[in-house]
């Protein structure tokens, strides 16, 4: 495959140009790994750029206080203890759930975690009002703790978080929220900027060197509170490559050790030239959002259902060279919440032809609107190559989209705002990508009203009482098996709404050098970068 001289060359100036060490020349073990950002994600605590960041500037150098296990691929994850030691709910009112911290922890910087670190940065994000605030990271995360109502110490060593209502899923919430250095904060002047690139968490790797759309270089934390996760090498160098094609040449001429998400017509010149693909079951989904409000041609269910049946989902997997899977709904048939929907996924060129027809339109009259979409980033996979098929693909059916390509934080700008915001004027759907591993990340943030943007992610205005009566009732027990029966019965009836356009999971590849030896692929968009080693 020949690229052009310039890609080489950029690829080279960041790999060597920038000042990174040749590993084969040092005594200190050092990885090079080619991610699919266009930017490292933010340094400060709360990543940007999606839940596909949190691998690389979140669960590095910081903790949550509710964590995920990362290091078996064999079967899912579950929640772990992580700075907290325990949590559970008060009996006599389970809006209070207290959280035990661990003791002897330190930050980077040398000062002590501890319960006024955890409700510092709870304010940091949540209280507009507290010094500390940061718009910049509350904007990452807020919609990601939607239950928070309010907060306190009980002693240095626990404190109490109160829900708005009964939310026995709100653990889950907690895997998000990560505690950066308030000793740090007031050291730099109380800058997140200048924290940005001299950041302070209690994770495994330090943030030691950071080149803005170039690199970031992590160090391993020989002090780690955790010895299961001190890392395998000495550094990590996280280099942004957004074009798949420039990360698999990049591979290919050693510039780099790892990468995510190949280029997938290059697997089998990976695989001839002693590359390993890795990839996993991944609780994910590639979609569309749609726009339900009024005004939306999505209000009409027939052209929901349509664009759903217009997808030849096989050929998409062909497409990504295999590494994808079809999608049926919002989950994979296999998880437990997927329940009876009785309206199929599935590829019905002429049944989708005659429900536009059905609508009042045709090839000859096309419907037409636009979608807004990324240039690509963690996560989207093969985000233009996906769309352009897709585009072909709905104008076979009468249905023409017309793309506003953006970069992947703008869209999870669009995104966070919904449908309703003027941002989105003469938008009608959103092709967010994202992790379903849990139930608030697979069905109570998108489709319950009470999360209808900002508030959540409900992009476009969804409501149905029947699926918020299920997700209500299953926050209310704490019995799992009676929660997985109430997620399937409200999966099921946003699948025979079409709420959304479902596409494919993704089975998130990496290619790896033959002196990557060791890298243990969860089945989450988390991963654990501390198990990749080259001996």
């Amino acid at each position: 495959m020949r690229v052009r001289n310039s890609i080489l060359l950029a690829v080279a100036a960041v790999a060597l140009g920038a000042g990174l060490p040749v590993p084969a020349a040092q005594a200190e073990t050092i990885v090079r790994y080619g991610i699919s950002m266009a930017d490292i994600p933010l340094t400060t605590g709360q990543p940007d750029r999606g839940a596909g960041a949190y691998q690389f500037s979140a669960y590095t150098i910081y903790d949550p206080l509710v964590a995920w296990e990362m290091d078996v691929s064999d079967r899912p994850g579950k929640l772990v203890p992580g700075l907290a030691t325990e949590w559970k709910v008060d009996d006599n009112d389970k809006t209070k759930w207290r959280f035990k911290l661990r003791q002897g922890v330190k930050f980077h910087d040398g000062s002590d975690f501890n319960a006024d670190a955890v409700i510092w940065n709870l304010d940091k994000v949540l209280n507009d009002k507290a010094p500390q605030f940061d718009k910049r990271q509350s904007a990452q995360v807020k919609t990601r703790l939607p239950s928070v109502a309010s907060y306190a110490k009980v002693d240095d060593s626990t404190v109490e978080i109160t829900t708005k209502t009964v939310d026995s899923f709100f653990p889950y919430q907690m895997l998000w929220f990560l505690v950066s250095s308030p000793a740090q904060y007031d050291k730099l002047g109380k800058d997140w900027d200048k924290f940005a690139s001299q950041p302070s968490g209690t994770g495994p790797f330090k943030l030691t060197k950071l080149v803005p759309r170039e690199l970031a270089e992590l160090s391993k934390n020989e002090d780690y509170w955790n010895k299961k996760r001190i890392p395998k090498v000495d550094k990590l160098i996280l280099i942004p490559m957004p074009e798949a094609l420039t990360r698999t040449n990049a591979l290919l001429a050693g510039q780099v050790d790892l990468i995510e998400t190949p280029a997938p017509d290059a697997v089998p010149q990976l695989k001839s030239a002693g590359m390993r693909i890795v990839d996993n079951i991944t609780p994910h989904v590639w979609n569309y959002h749609l726009s339900v409000l009024p005004g939306s041609p999505w209000t009409d269910i027939r052209l929901r259902k349509a664009l759903n049946l217009a997808i030849d989902r096989d050929a998409v997997v062909g497409l990504m060279n295999g590494l994808a899977k079809p999608a049926k709904g919002q989950v994979d048939p296999s998880s437990p919440w997927f329940g009876k929907p009785t309206f199929e996924v599935k590829y019905d060129p002429a049944a989708a032809k005659k429900l536009v027809e059905e609508a009042g339109y045709s090839k000859e009259k096309p419907l037409k609107t636009t979608f807004i979409i990324a240039q690509g980033g963690t996560g989207q996979m093969l985000s233009l190559p996906m769309n352009e098929f897709l585009q072909q693909s709905f104008k076979e059916i009468g249905i023409d989209i017309d793309f506003k390509v953006v970069e992947l934080e703008t869209l999870y700008t669009h995104w966070r705002k919904g449908a309703a915001d003027e941002m989105n004027a003469g938008i009608t759907a959103n092709n967010i990508a994202y992790v379903t591993s849990d139930p608030l990340y697979a069905i109570v943030r998108f489709f319950h009203s009470g999360q209808i943007a900002p508030v959540g992610v409900n992009w476009g205005g969804y409501k149905n009482p029947k699926v918020d009566a299920l997700i209500d009732e299953a926050k209310q027990t704490f019995d799992i098996a009676k929660q997985d029966e109430l997620l399937a019965q409200a999966h099921a009836q946003i699948v025979d709404d079409a709420v959304l356009v479902w596409v494919v999971h993704d089975t998130n590849p990496h290619a790896l050098s033959p002196r990557i030896k060791k890298f243990v692929q969860a089945q989450h968009w988390f991963q654990d970068l501390t198990t990749i080693g080259v001996e």
